[in-house]
């Protein structure tokens, strides 16, 4: 009875201490009323230090909210390919969100075509940027198959407009959801009357260097001052103190970011494709039963029907004619069937998809559990030696060189150039705490056998006379593995794949600058402020956004 009455004494302190803390309010804490302790009221007119109001925080176009949480990364079965890549391990992913299908052939035309509109490609500077963005449609070659349709029209004719785009490398999709987050930003200031909605209509405003960059205008960088609307701004900026002074250190772009676009992490892919919270006892999952195991329908017309796509066995793709498995032989309209829990079409086929990280056979869960990612590179603006911001120039661009021989662009002209700061890609990569043969280890690399772990063939691209670029092969000996640096994960089964590829834990990996038919991607976005939907059901996946 004294330990009864002991543990509920306990129990009520704790709960008055929470309380004395801030942790009583009912509806998950946060600040009610805020006074600064400097003893200003927040936004007063009188003072000198201005914060644009908290917003609700809105899903862009096409992108669905996906609430984090935990859950176990990896198999759950036998690895019937003995890769060993994917034990499973327990990983707590934050609120994000993905984009509801994968990239179309549409959506990666406006890309180029901008392109080609602000830096003609007749222009010797320009020359290389459109070329180097289009995807590669020799991905469609194959020496024992007629595919010269898909080569000359999969990417470009209208009836493909919905299917998406492959072709397309690591480095290409990057420089895409860069371009993605531009003009993301460019419309929606449109929209708010912050830049004129006939910007287009005047070339001298959005040729070459010209254009709309989100960092220079989160930087107030003086290139857009003609573009910007700044008396609209200032009012968005809830500043109405009648100080020039006070007005332009005040003056601030973040109430109207939209959040940057970005490959998802391998972790949220996975996360997003299991679409386990749909399927759970309150705070339990009741299964981790990947949505394939129910992919075929069970009346009406798609009784009997996969309803992904996918290749079913040797020779079939589709299914009989008449009553096609699934209907497609190639990658189909990126909405020809159901979304999962989540509200994401095709994750279980149709194409596999890029993600960010740099793949390792090792998940490193030692290092962190939370968020993981493995590829971080850490940049910086670049300053003049006068303090101003140094900016890419037309003349000097820098370059990736893709697996066909073209050239994709690091940073377009007029964006700020940046440069490494820090690059933690092998971070945790071979050193003594990693290795099962230390004594192995240090006594390669007292004879400068190798100094990395993974050491990996080094591309080295030559140019001939006539400017064909030739991929050099790497001469040294003893070269262990294909893993390096710039290997990046792919998830996802494809058209091309059968059901075994299907289950969101598998992994599969790809050169950063190679390309393929059976391989696109889908863009991801961070959430700001409060993950957690404080209203909770038994069942059923939630995608709305907290408030």
């Amino acid at each position: 009875m004294k330990l009864r009455h002991l543990v509920l004494a306990s129990a009520i302190f704790t709960s008055l201490l929470m309380v004395s803390c801030g942790g009583g309010n009912s509806k998950g804490g946060g600040t009610k009323k805020f006074t600064s302790k400097t003893g200003w009221k927040p936004n007063d007119q009188k003072g000198w230090f201005f914060s644009n109001k908290k917003k609700k925080e809105k899903g862009w176009v096409g992108m669905v909210f996906i609430e984090g949480g935990s859950y176990t990364m990896g198999l759950v079965k036998d690895d019937v390919m003995k890769d060993w890549n994917n034990t499973p391990k327990r990983m707590q992913v934050r609120s994000f969100f993905i984009g509801e299908t994968e990239t179309t052939n549409y959506e990666y035309r406006e890309y180029t075509t901008w392109l080609k509109y602000v830096f003609p490609p007749s222009d010797p500077n320009f020359k290389d940027i459109y070329e180097g963005a289009l995807p590669d449609t020799l991905c469609w070659t194959n020496k024992l198959s007629r595919n010269e349709m898909y080569e000359e029209n999969y990417f470009r004719a209208p009836q493909f407009d919905y299917y998406p785009v492959v072709g397309v490398s690591w480095l290409q999709a990057q420089r895409y959801c860069e371009w993605l987050t531009d003009r993301a930003n460019e419309k929606a200031l449109m929209d708010k009357g912050v830049i004129n909605k006939e910007y287009y209509t005047d070339e001298s405003q959005n040729t070459g260097s010209n254009h709309f960059n989100t960092d220079k205008y989160k930087y107030n960088d003086k290139s857009l001052d003609n573009v910007l609307n700044q008396d609209k701004l200032a009012k968005q900026s809830n500043i109405k103190n009648k100080n020039t002074r006070v007005q332009a250190v005040n003056k601030s772009a973040q109430g109207n970011i939209v959040q940057k676009f970005r490959l998802p992490t391998e972790s949220e892919w996975e996360y997003a494709a299991l679409a386990m919270p749909a399927d759970r006892e309150y705070n339990q999952y009741l299964n981790k039963e990947p949505q394939i195991a129910q992919l075929k329908g069970t009346k009406g017309r798609n009784k009997g029907r996969y309803l992904e796509n996918f290749k079913q066995g040797i020779g079939n793709y589709s299914g009989i004619g008449g009553f096609g498995n699934d209907g497609a032989s190639i990658p189909g309209d990126v909405k020809m069937f159901p979304a999962n829990d989540f509200g994401l079409y095709a994750m279980y086929g149709n194409v596999a998809e890029w993600v960010q990280d740099v793949y390792r056979p090792i998940i490193d869960q030692q290092g962190n559990d939370m968020n993981y990612f493995r590829g971080n590179m850490y940049t910086r603006i670049i300053k003049n030696s006068d303090g101003t911001t140094k900016k890419v120039d037309e003349t000097s661009m820098m370059f990736d060189t893709l697996a066909d021989g073209r050239k994709i662009y690091k940073g377009l002209p007029g964006a700020f150039d940046k440069e490494v700061s820090e690059d933690a890609r092998n971070f945790r990569d071979g050193d003594p705490q990693s290795s099962l043969d230390v004594a192995k280890l240090a006594q390669d690399s007292a004879n400068d056998i190798r100094k990395d772990y993974y050491n990996s063939p080094i591309r080295n691209f030559t140019v001939t006379d006539d400017g064909r670029v030739i991929l050099a092969k790497d001469t040294r000996d003893q070269l262990p593995t294909e893993i390096s640096k710039e290997i990046r994960v792919v998830k996802g089964g494809s058209w091309n794949d059968t059901s075994y590829w299907l289950d969101p834990s598998q992994r599969r990996y790809l050169h950063q600058s190679e390309s393929n038919s059976w391989v696109g991607f889908r863009v991801a976005q961070d959430h700001m402020g409060n993950e957690t939907n404080t209203s909770r059901k038994k069942r059923g996946a939630n995608t709305k956004i907290p408030k």
